[in-house]
């Protein structure tokens, strides 16, 4: 579904991406993981244009997009929840949803949605700055998904939300998976979270991968000693 190879990215003379190679299957969670300043949210801005890169090729179903403005990427196939949320406070919560239609014909929020995040319907004409922070990360995966994407990427979902609102979303992301056949590439520090949802894992180290584990075969010690100071 995506591949990316010999990719660079670069904040000016200063290269974070170093020719980095990796594909994400269809249906499949890959969860990338590394510490802070890494490189992974680079790479997340990086693969939805927000960041051009330097070199290096991304084909999303087959079809090359590594020239694309982040618009086009979002019409190709690409959904983006980024970290931090950055849902539109003063619009309310149906408002912020109806912001990701622009790329389908659809006039009003798809009931599936709604059934993914019921707390969203109870809320829809409700501020979106006046939710909590684990409701607008729902509404923020909402709005991303509104857009009927192929590929959904999730940059620190998990940041400053609940541990009980964490294992909540592990089993909503799994569930648009199954249900939506789209493939999510997850950004993370949390590596309880990335068990629970993750196909694979891949650890990213001063922007490079450094490390690749299937689930099933994955040593917790190993990836928990990349994570740590």
């Amino acid at each position: 579904m995506l591949s990316v190879s010999n990719y660079h990215v670069s904040y000016g003379q200063s290269e974070i991406i170093h020719g980095m190679n990796f594909d994400v299957k269809p249906n499949e969670i890959v969860a990338i993981m590394g510490r802070n300043g890494m490189g992974k949210t680079t790479l997340m801005k990086s693969l939805m244009g927000v960041i051009p890169s330097k070199s290096g090729e991304i084909t999303l179903g087959g079809k090359d997009v590594s020239n694309m403005q982040s618009y086009q990427r979002v019409g190709a196939g690409f959904g983006f929840v980024p970290q931090g949320r950055m849902i539109f406070s003063s619009m309310t919560v149906k408002e912020n949803i109806e912001t990701g239609l622009t790329t389908t014909k659809a006039r009003t929020v798809p009931k599936d949605l709604y059934d993914l995040f019921p707390v969203l319907l109870e809320m829809r004409n409700r501020r979106g700055g006046n939710l909590s922070g684990g409701q607008q990360q729902q509404l923020a995966i909402a709005r991303a998904l509104a857009s009927d994407p192929k590929l959904l990427l999730l940059d620190e979902p998990t940041e400053g939300i609940q541990p009980s609102i964490i294992r909540d979303m592990a089993r909503t992301l799994k569930e648009i998976r199954d249900q939506r056949g789209l493939s999510i590439v997850v950004s993370e520090q949390v590596l309880s979270f990335a068990l629970d949802i993750a196909d694979r894992i891949l650890v990213i180290e001063k922007g490079e991968i450094v490390h690749e584990e299937l689930r099933e075969n994955v040593d917790e010690a190993k990836i928990a000693s990349y994570l740590s100071v």
